[in-house]
């Protein structure tokens, strides 16, 4: 029986810093469960257009679409803002996405105890919030046609299209029905059905799937901006939140930060299952590449463990694996340690990139 496979592309900025920590976790599975990973490495983002001219060489993409599961670091940075826009770092990660078809995004939004008082908000409305914002991935805006800056008159104009088929709200639907089956089995679908055609698309196929196949689950609909206000006045309301690419990427941005540091948040991108039955999936920390910081150890690498440890959960069965992981993560955090992003609390010093992964590894050492 042949190990389960990853491909890592640590990228730019803080990407390889954090998941440096990231391949010691998962060296310790290996030498204190037994749980062995093959591991491959290779380059996405700016580092790929130094080395090869473009953000994702299509070997590296072959790569990807063989192998079990990908950890993705971050991409970008200010040495390519002046890149022709199909050039730019994320452009990689955008063909990831697409050519994987990785359609269903998920973003938890977990509000741990030690870090309650940390939050923006009072501390009775985050402490104990648990949320996943499932977020389609591969259409809608971001990948609509007609787009461009095209000459009409004498300005030019911008054009992006919302765009969404029966198909492809049918499928992000059903992954997150099935979601809060294992979950709260609650899902809140939001959109803009009152002046958005997609949106009103969107809404009858969410309800006619879950009417035909899911009426064990909960459903209520939103309109996004109502949304976006009741996350911010009591966000323990919700359980699974299901919503479009533009959308998704709005809310759950504003989820992340009612745990107090998009540091500290993981994502899963999730597609159709392989021929082994696990799905395509890529996972990767919600925070970008933090140029500012880079190669100065300040990063934290909480979120790209914790999305290591959703590659557990979600690609390799291993749950129980995945909660101790997430138990030492948050052990840690209860104890004090704290990375330059989480201070907030006076006569507290921050710890290293490093010696926060080496925290980590010890309390998955006192675990055993």
């Amino acid at each position: 029986m042949t190990n389960p496979s990853i491909l890592i592309l640590p990228g730019d900025g803080i990407g390889p810093e954090v998941m440096k920590e990231v391949r010691k976790v998962i060296d310790w599975y290996g030498q204190n469960i037994g749980l062995v990973f093959d591991v491959s490495e290779d380059l996405v983002g700016g580092i790929a257009y130094d080395t090869h001219g473009t953000p994702l060489h299509d070997a590296t993409m072959e790569k990807a679409q063989q192998v079990d599961a990908v950890l993705l670091g971050a991409v970008g940075g200010p040495a390519y803002d002046n890149l022709d826009f199909g050039l730019k770092p994320e452009r990689g990660l955008l063909r990831l996405r697409k050519e994987m078809d990785l359609f269903a995004n998920l973003r938890p939004a977990q509000c741990f105890n030690a870090l309650a008082e940390f939050s923006s908000l009072k501390k009775e409305v985050v402490s104990g919030l648990d949320i996943m914002i499932v977020r389609e991935l591969t259409s809608g805006i971001y990948f609509g046609e007609p787009r461009g800056i095209i000459e009409e008159g004498n300005e030019r104009v911008g054009i992006n299209t919302q765009r969404y088929t029966e198909s492809e709200i049918d499928r992000v639907a059903r992954s997150a029905f099935e979601l809060a089956r294992r979950r709260g089995n609650k899902v809140c679908s939001m959109e803009k059905a009152n002046v958005m055609e997609s949106g009103v698309l969107w809404r009858e196929v969410v309800q006619k799937v879950h009417d035909e196949d899911y009426q064990d689950v909960e459903l209520s609909h939103m309109y996004a901006d109502a949304g976006a206000m009741q996350l911010c006045r009591w966000p323990k309301q919700f359980d699974v939140i299901v919503t479009d690419n533009l959308f998704g990427d709005l809310l759950s941005d504003a989820a992340a930060m009612l745990t107090g540091s998009l540091g500290m948040l993981p994502s899963a991108s999730l597609g159709a299952p392989m021929a082994n039955g696990r799905p395509k999936a890529l996972y990767e920390p919600v925070h970008g590449s933090a140029p500012d910081i880079a190669g100065e150890g300040k990063a934290n690498p909480i979120a790209c463990i914790l999305s290591f440890a959703m590659a557990l959960r979600y690609s390799f069965d291993e749950g129980k694996e995945a909660d101790r992981l997430e138990a030492a993560v948050e052990s840690v955090l209860a104890e004090g340690y704290r990375t330059a992003d989480l201070l907030g609390e006076e006569g507290v010093d921050p710890v290293s990139t490093q010696q926060m992964g080496d925290a980590i590894l010890a309390a998955l050492n006192a675990t055993l």
